[in-house]
Parts: structure tokens; C-alpha cells; sequence
């Protein structure tokens, strides 16, 4: 019986390799209907990068007040205030955990 078959053999395994290849196609992880989740992800990935783009523009502004060329006496006494732990009598102190 096995002798029959024989010549059916590459035959068959050239279609379990098409069947193989192109079920992963569809349903793998980079497959045709995995579209909808990488597009989430991918929304995702750009409302975080512009979020840390507009963060990254805060610390630039910030580093720029900070330079000797353009030094900001409200943001120095801030950070100053801020590392040293010193408050004027007068402020309202309210400390918040990071």
C-alpha cells in the first residue's frame, strides 16, 4: 500500500507546506487579520511618544532657563527651594511623592 502512495508523497508535502505558510499568513502574529491589534498598538505607541515629545520640550525649556546665558531667577529659586528643602515663611508647602 505504501508502494501505491509513494509517488503522491512530495505531492502532499508541498500542500501541507502551502497550507502551513499560508494559515500563518492569515493567523500569525504578523498575519492578515492581526491588522486591528497592531493598529492599536500602534495608536497607542504614537499618543505615548507624543506625550514624551511634549515632555521632552518642557525639560528642553526648562534646561534653557536654567544656562547661564538666560537664567530665569524664578525657576533657579524654584529648584533651589526645591532640592534644599527651604520654604519661605509666608508658602504654602505641599509636598507630593513621585
Amino acid at each position: 500500500m505504501i508502494v501505491r502512495l509513494r509517488p503522491y508523497l512530495p505531492t502532499a508535502a508541498l500542500a501541507f507546506l502551502i497550507f502551513y505558510f499560508g494559515f500563518h499568513a492569515l493567523t500569525g502574529e504578523r498575519g492578515l487579520l492581526s491588522s486591528p491589534v497592531r493598529d492599536a498598538e500602534l495608536s497607542a505607541k504614537r499618543h505615548e511618544l507624543a506625550l514624551l515629545q511634549a515632555e521632552r520640550a518642557d525639560l528642553e525649556v526648562r534646561a534653557k532657563l536654567l544656562r547661564d546665558s538666560s537664567l530665569s531667577r524664578d525657576l533657579l529659586e524654584e529648584r533651589a527651594r526645591s532640592l534644599l528643602g527651604y520654604s519661605d515663611p509666608r508658602d504654602y508647602v505641599i509636598r507630593i511623592e513621585h
